[in-house]
């Protein structure tokens, strides 16, 4: 899918069918009702929730320094000296009948000023609506084209879209949004909504952070216009096969890393929603396995939740 000639929200999507059964409404289209509540919702269910809040501890930092602290599943609070950017938050314990298995690393309230927010594309999971409302105002929303409609009333004081490609930012900073291998849409009808990551640069430093994707060659092209030096990837969600259609295991994210000549892979989107019918657990031990195979294991950086981490 390639990104509108106009950021319009106006603009129509295109006519879809109404979908004849569950199947339909997952990406693959391989699971029916009895399966996705089993896997989804029963077990999760059956799972107690793990984790922790940790009390706030953030590095006063230098100009040049970089810290990433990972709330959890797909969310980050990325500092910089005078700027602090949160990705994709999401504080919930519950998507509607999803239960969250492990608790996110931060309050809410134990956060620092929120300079700006990266929302990477219209899914519930990473497009959290409660969660970006009790945030304390933050001053800049920046996102794919076609879903600043849903940010409205939600306490920005500017909305920026951005098709793939596209930077904004001031003499300080800037940001890149770049291709993934994912889709848009919130809900059955809203296709024009956009997807994809973001390179962030401050300082000489560069941190990508993929949102939701399939593997694909767009890496490289990232890699090789942006070169990014720290890469948060998702490997969770990847099991069965067919979820690899719209989702990285860790052996695709080997792949993305490689190809984007990043210095360090820090993973993400597993161990806090099943969204797979893997375990939660299962993802980051199959990732350090293949980084020790390959020699890579000093480049690997799993984050424990609500703990920075300097770069």
């Amino acid at each position: 899918m390639q990104p509108p000639s106009s950021h319009s929200a106006a603009a129509k999507p295109a006519k879809r069918r109404f979908p004849r059964s569950f199947k339909e409404l997952t990406p693959a289209g391989h699971f029916n009702p009895r399966t996705f509540f089993r896997e989804m919702v029963w077990k999760a269910l059956l799972t107690p929730r793990t984790g922790s809040h940790k009390e706030p501890s953030f590095p006063k930092l230098a100009r040049g320094q970089m810290a990433v602290t990972w709330i959890g599943h797909a969310s980050f609070l990325i500092q910089f000296a005078e700027l602090n950017v949160l990705v994709d938050p999401n504080f919930a314990n519950w998507l509607f009948f999803l239960k969250r298995v492990k608790r996110a690393g931060l309050r809410i309230e134990d956060l620092p000023p929120i300079d700006l927010v990266l929302i990477t594309h219209a899914h519930y999971d990473h497009f959290h609506k409660p969660s970006l409302r009790r945030l304390p105002h933050p001053k800049l929303g920046i996102m794919p084209w076609g879903t600043s409609t849903l940010a409205r009333g939600l306490g920005f004081e500017r909305l920026i879209e951005l098709k793939w490609w596209e930077s904004f930012g001031t003499p300080d900073w800037s940001v890149t949004f770049v291709p993934s291998n994912h889709w848009g849409a919130r809900t059955l009808r809203d296709e024009h909504r956009g997807y994809g990551g973001f390179v962030l640069e401050h300082s000489g430093r560069r941190i990508y952070h993929a949102g939701d994707s399939a593997y694909f060659d767009g890496f490289k092209e990232i890699g090789r216009r942006l070169a990014p030096e720290v890469a948060l990837l998702p490997i969770g969600a990847c099991h069965p096969e067919s979820f690899r259609g719209v989702h990285m295991g860790p052996q695709d994210a080997l792949q993305a890393f490689k190809d984007l000549r990043a210095q360090w892979l820090v993973p993400m989107h597993y161990g806090h929603f099943k969204l797979g019918f893997e375990e939660p657990d299962q993802p980051p031990e199959w990732l350090k396995g293949l980084l020790r195979e390959s020699g890579m294991s000093h480049q690997l950086k799993i984050l424990e939740e609500g703990l920075p981490h300097l770069f």
